[in-house]
């Protein structure tokens, strides 16, 4: 844990199983990622100062961070590794004798000249549901993660993302607010690959003109029956969020998709830099306090698990 601040909330604990539909795994005493090497006289992105978690981060450091919550299953997303099939091997050695992840979701480069090989390697590996490739472009260089705002509609990444639904791969879609429109256009030419918005799709304003733009967005976003919408990064946007700051944010996600379509997701370690599990999760379920104990399970695991295709089992002695 990186000693990040507890916050005040009613530790209102979810009364239902989770499963953790993003979180990140870091074997960086063996693997390179790039982005955790960045020079600390550079600066850092969005996310802020990230050194206390440029360490290796395994599952019993993940499980210490999950603590009391009743975790039946996790969702491993890539981690931005150098590697990308390096980190895919590891994870699979991981999960042959961890309790979780229980899916993986491997990064592919769908620009890259070996795309389509690279696609059916990585649907072959044991539990590997899904694909990522950030696209997350913004014209100030401290919040973009790509060099263009066109790579969505790159005819040679849309053949390669074409692949996916024969190699029954899902995608998670990282992009920012201005960048939905995109979004809508892809999910509405590819209605049979299943794709998942993370981070809520990013409003990194929260104005009340911003925010109202990106509820919009995602209501017109949800009306594409293939996308659903992961409640994750919450503090990457909001580096000291409060269960105030993040209600419009928690509750407009799923007032766009509804509890059948979305899901709740820590992001550590990443978020381990805001607050703690606890306190995250805790805040997820005050804000659903009021939710019936069937939407609060689509919540916290059914979405995921149907949507990475999962069978969630808790983890021994949990």
């Amino acid at each position: 844990m990186s000693g990040a601040p507890r916050r005040e909330t009613e530790q209102r604990l979810p009364d239902v199983p989770v499963v953790d539909a993003h979180h990140h795994l870091c074997n960086l005493s063996q693997q390179s990622y790039p982005w955790l090497e960045r020079p600390v006289e550079q600066g850092f992105p969005y996310h802020g100062d990230d050194r206390p978690i440029r360490r290796d981060y395994a599952v019993k450091d993940y499980l210490t961070d999950v603590g009391e919550i009743d975790l039946i299953g996790s969702v491993h997303i890539e981690n931005g590794a150098a590697d990308p099939r390096a980190e895919t091997t590891w994870l699979v050695d991981v999960m042959r004798t961890a309790p979780i992840p229980t899916a993986l979701v491997a990064k592919v480069d769908l620009l890259a000249d070996t795309a389509a090989e690279d696609l059916e390697w990585q649907a072959a590996q044991p539990g590997v549901r899904g694909t990522r490739q950030i696209l997350s472009w913004h014209p100030d260089p401290v919040y973009t993660h790509t060099s263009s705002p066109g790579i969505i509609e790159d005819p040679s990444w849309l053949a390669n993302f074409g692949r996916l639904a024969a190699l029954d791969l899902s995608f998670d879609l990282q992009i920012y607010p201005h960048q939905i429109e995109q979004a809508i256009a892809l999910a509405r030419a590819f209605p049979d690959v299943r794709i998942i918005l993370d981070h809520a799709g990013m409003p990194i304003s929260r104005t009340g003109t911003d925010l109202a733009d990106w509820q919009e967005r995602m209501s017109r976003l949800a009306h594409c029956p293939n996308v659903v919408c992961k409640i994750s990064g919450i503090g990457t946007q909001d580096h000291h969020w409060t269960v105030d700051s993040i209600q419009p944010v928690v509750l407009g996600a799923i007032e766009a998709f509804g509890p059948d379509r979305a899901m709740f997701a820590g992001n550590f370690p990443v978020d381990s830099l805001y607050s703690t599990f606890t306190d995250l999760y805790a805040a997820f379920g005050e804000l659903t306090a009021d939710f019936s104990t069937a939407e609060r399970t689509r919540l916290f695991s059914g979405t995921a698990a149907e949507t990475y295709q999962l069978t969630p089992s808790r983890a021994p002695g949990r």
